[in-house]
């Protein structure tokens, strides 16, 4: 469907283009994808792997939509929030951003295939395939934004607390993989820019030929 096509090429500029999104954008972005979410729910679209990845981008566009509504609210009532609930903010935004970055290259390497090895990709572009791509998507997204909530124990001064070492060892352990993980993400971020334009780059010769 058209629609789908024109929601798409808006997430490829929002979140693989743009460097940085602002409020109006997230919102038209919030609004296009409740609008495809009722539009999947129709009878007359059919159930293929592309409408399952682009439901579940809808699904993450859903999220950002607390993140706006809290900043509002913020603005309007001008009461302090804590590190906590601030950082549970930024972790739905976070989570908005890498999961639609991440489904999207997987739509785009969908199409890629089509393009160049339909018959023999045939039997991996499934429904399943997209339900368990998407499911993976969810996961490393969920643990990485588990592990920056984490963050917040430091604010607490839980190490002064009597808690049991190995907790404590546990904690240390995810601190540590947090500094790690942050220094990886602008670099996968970038591969994965460059992973989509060369792919759009093959397809648009492809398409001249």
């Amino acid at each position: 469907m058209k629609d789908f096509r024109r929601h798409l090429a808006f997430k490829y500029i929002q979140y693989l283009v743009l460097p940085s999104t602002n409020i109006i954008i997230c919102l038209l972005g919030l609004f296009a994808s409740l609008y495809v979410t009722l539009t999947l729910m129709s009878p007359s679209v059919s159930r293929k792997s592309t409408a399952g990845f682009i439901c579940n981008i809808a699904k993450a566009d859903i999220l950002v939509g607390y993140s706006i509504f809290s900043t509002i609210i913020q603005d309007v009532i001008k009461r302090e929030i804590s590190s906590f609930r601030s950082t549970l903010r930024q972790n739905f935004q976070i989570a908005n951003i890498h999961v639609s970055s991440l489904l999207l290259s997987c739509v785009s390497l969908e199409a890629f295939l089509i393009t160049f090895l339909p018959v023999e990709t045939h039997h991996i572009r499934t429904v399943r395939s997209a339900r368990m791509a998407s499911k993976v998507g969810w996961i490393t997204v969920t643990t990485e934004c588990f592990l920056y909530q984490m963050e917040c124990l430091k604010d607490l001064g839980i190490s002064s607390l009597s808690i049991h070492k190995q907790v404590l060892l546990l904690l240390n352990f995810c601190y540590g993989d947090t500094k790690l993980l942050k220094s990886l993400i602008y670099p996968i971020g970038l591969l994965l820019r460059i992973f989509n334009v060369y792919l759009f780059y093959k397809m648009y010769f492809r398409a001249l030929s």
